[in-house]
Formats: C-alpha cells, sequence, structure tokens
C-alpha cells in the first residue's frame, strides 16, 4: 500500500532538508508506517491523521519539508528493512521501544508512555487475562506486537491478526473473546457507541512500555532533530494539545 501527505514534487531523487539532515526524497521526510492504528496514525477524510503523524509533521516543518507517509508491514519495523534500504527515513508506528529492536534500529527519545488493555465481548463475562485462562477462551492480539509477546510470555498463544482493524473485526465476528492490545487503541474503539455496547474494556496492564520513533542505525543528524522537536512541543505546550486532541487528557507525569 502506498499512501501520501503532503504534495508531489517531480524530482523524486534524494536530497538535504535544513541542518543538514539527508532525505530519501528532495523536499519530503518520507515516513514508515502501519495503518491503520488509531490514534496514532489512520486514514480520515482520505488523508493519514493521528497523533504520531502530528508528531512527525512538527520535525518535517523545522526541517523545511513536508511529511510523505508510506503504509507497509509492521514486521519491517523490527528489523529496520525498510529504514536500510532507503525507502524510508523514520518509521512511526505507535512502535515500544525494545532492546530488541534496538539491535535493528535507533530510536527517539520516548515521546509517549503506553499501557495494555485487555478488551473483551461482554458476552463472555471476561474481565481478565485470568478469567480467559479459567473460561477456556481464545485471546487475540495484533501480530508481532509488544501485546502478542506480553500475552506470549503470560503463557497465552494468541490468534495473532495483521491489523488493529483485523484485531476488532476478531473481536466482533467471534473469532476471539478478548484481545490484548494498547490502551489508546481501546480508548479510541470504546468512543464509537455500538462498540461500547458490544465490549468491556477489562484489566489494565502496565508493561513500562514507551514509544520511540525509529531511524536507521547511525542517522544521527534526524535523530537529533526528531529529539529536538519532541522537547521544543513538550516545553511550549505544542505536545499537550496534540495529545488532548487525538488521544485524552493529558497524564500529569507526561507534563
Amino acid at each position: 500500500m502506498f499512501l501520501v501527505v503532503g504534495c508531489s514534487s517531480g524530482d523524486s531523487g534524494p536530497g538535504e532538508a535544513a541542518g543538514g539532515v539527508h532525505v530519501v526524497e528532495k523536499g519530503k521526510l518520507t515516513t514508515c508506517t502501519h495503518l491503520p492504528y488509531p490514534p496514532f496514525q489512520f486514514e480520515q477524510s482520505g488523508k493519514v491523521v493521528g497523533f504520531d503523524v502530528a508528531l512527525i509533521d512538527l520535525v518535517a516543518k523545522n526541517l523545511g519539508v513536508e511529511q510523505k507517509i508510506l503504509d507497509t508491514p509492521f514486521e519491517n519495523f523490527k528489523t529496520g528493512a525498510f529504514l536500510n534500504s532507503g525507502q524510508c527515513d523514520l518509521a512511526a508506528a505507535g512502535m515500544t521501544i525494545t532492546d530488541e529492536r534496538k539491535k535493528n534500529v535507533d530510536f527517539s527519545v520516548p515521546y509517549f508512555d503506553a499501557t495494555q488493555a485487555l478488551l473483551a465481548t461482554k458476552k463472555s463475562g471476561i474481565t481478565s487475562l485470568a478469567d480467559v485462562k479459567a473460561k477456556g477462551k481464545k485471546l487475540g492480539a495484533q501480530a508481532e506486537t509488544t501485546g502478542e509477546s506480553y500475552a506470549k510470555a503470560q503463557g497465552f498463544n494468541p490468534v495473532a491478526f495483521e491489523s488493529s482493524d483485523a484485531v476488532l473485526n476478531g473481536l466482533r465476528t467471534g473469532q476471539v473473546d478478548a484481545v490484548v492490545i494498547d490502551y489508546p487503541v481501546v480508548q479510541g474503539w470504546l468512543k464509537d457507541k455500538a462498540n461500547e455496547a458490544e465490549f468491556v474494556l477489562g484489566q489494565n496492564i502496565d508493561t513500562g512500555e514507551q514509544y520511540g520513533f525509529s531511524v536507521k542505525k547511525g542517522n544521527t543528524a534526524l535523530l537529533a532533530a526528531i529529539d529536538k522537536a519532541i522537547a521544543t512541543a513538550k516545553e511550549d505546550g505544542t505536545y499537550k494539545k496534540i495529545y488532548e486532541q487525538w488521544i485524552g487528557p493529558l497524564p500529569q507525569a507526561t507534563s
């Protein structure tokens, strides 16, 4: 899949942005992501929007370029494949910083404190992972995510779905009785009255996760630009506005 944010350019070759930051396409900051993953990145009225998108737009603005978005398989973010091949400048996909992933990519400073959540069908009577196990119910998760890894670490063999939309559809169609996925995603789903009527939020699972944006190993110039944009946004209140727009009230610890 290929989705673009920003205007097209006749010159699609590599270029240099402000501060000597090299970009894979002149005038663009090309971001690899995996759609949809609301509220971090998803398509709305033909445009890709969300929390991650808004933050990277700040980076692009500082560099004097426009953000361009490529929709790619999530497993590539663990290996850094699209960064290494020169298809993207960075990856932004609600991605947890882990030691394993650090072997293949360099991460920005953390920009989001994340937790996992259990969402179940109301008819299942499930409110915890212990219930899933005791009742012999089916658990689902998004493939290649920390939610899937956590479920496996707890002794489950979750049904793996390719995207967050597929996770929700699996729950809705009875392929699974409950799912483990990032709490902000669940928050977004439950804003829909139909989902709220059908599903129940179970336990909140604090795994100590933090999200980061990733770049090709050794790309220190772009990494510095990303870190600076995040720091400035937190200092001047822009981060708070973006957080409240896409996520909800900003926790005090994040201010």
